[in-house]
């Protein structure tokens, strides 16, 4: 349902970080002209604004994960404006990383995290924010091969993951899982990754596919409603459509895998876009999207390009 309508909906006023992945992905556009437009992510839009926002100590908002003083209060939400969240946000919007020249090294020298102050690129003891610190490590070009071994080495029996280990948890998180296969698999796709690595990858995945992406394994019943809640941006949140668009990446279609792509499916509207369920509270930068209830182009590209691969 790729339409001329659709397509001049989606490439109208949109942001270079929107653009060239409308290009690459949904039109096949040759590579010199999406990556000619995923060039400008630095030097206009949302990517050159965010870059503007970046402190002398290399950090965003004077914080690794937050910014200072802030405290998890009962149901206040998180602020999404330290330095981890927006180098994922520059990062998957595609930036070069020569924009941020330096920034790692500013980052090794000021940025401690917010857990026993330890030094950023070290990671800490959450599988989220360390599967983010391989990620914006390996694009910034720091040795991330000990974080890595982290993973293999806290991989619960389930085969998954859960960012509550810490706590006793024995269950691996749909979150917490999927957050961890996306370092990995970016481990992977850089460097080869290792026998370690790329076994325990698979066995994530598995933890999911066995899970049909979004069933209890004991039940068959649906996890959570959030399996079914699209929004952007994704922060942390599992999806079936942020789960599947991983499996896209990785290349790996599963036949168990088709109920929830079909759930995408039922939520595609009759004009092929996808609506926005509501972006997490919390103070951002600026917003990139649409309110809540209204058709977004960054979930109409995601849907669109998972079922395209999916074929």
């Amino acid at each position: 349902m790729l339409t001329t309508a659709l397509v001049e909906w989606l490439l109208k006023d949109a942001d270079p970080a929107l653009r060239w992945q409308v290009e690459r992905d949904l039109l096949h556009e040759p590579e010199e002209v999406w990556k000619a437009t995923r060039a400008r992510v630095a030097t206009e839009g949302f990517g050159k604004r965010l870059l503007e926002l970046q402190g002398e100590d290399g950090q965003w908002a004077g914080g690794a994960f937050f910014p200072p003083g802030y405290e998890m209060r009962g149901d206040e939400p998180q602020p999404w404006t330290a330095t981890t969240w927006t180098l994922v946000t520059l990062r998957e919007w595609g930036l070069d990383p020569e924009a941020l020249h330096g920034t790692a090294e500013l980052l090794a020298a000021n940025s401690r995290w917010e857990y026993d102050g330890l030094p950023y690129w070290g990671g800490e003891v959450d599988c989220c924010i360390n599967a983010m610190t391989v990620s914006n490590g390996l694009w910034l070009g720091v040795d991330v091969h000990h974080n890595v071994a982290w993973f293999v080495e806290h991989q619960l029996e389930d085969g998954g993951w859960n960012c509550e280990w810490v706590e006793g948890a024995k269950r691996s998180s749909f979150h917490s899982t999927l957050n961890s296969l996306k370092g990995l698999l970016d481990y992977e796709v850089a460097t080869g990754g290792t026998d370690e690595s790329r076994s325990a990858r698979r066995r994530g995945e598995e933890y999911l596919l066995e899970r049909h992406l979004f069933r209890r394994l004991s039940t068959g019943e649906p996890v959570a409603e959030w399996v079914d809640t699209f929004r952007y941006p994704l922060r942390w949140q599992y999806s079936v459509l942020n789960a599947a668009d991983y499996f896209r990446r990785a290349a790996r279609p599963d036949e168990r895998m088709a109920q929830a792509v079909e759930r995408i499916r039922q939520q595609r509207q009759p004009d092929g876009t996808w609506v926005q369920a509501g972006r997490h509270p919390g103070r951002m930068w600026f917003e990139v999207d649409v309110e809540r209830g209204q058709p977004s182009k960054w979930l109409t590209l995601y849907g669109a390009r998972v079922l395209e691969w999916w074929g």
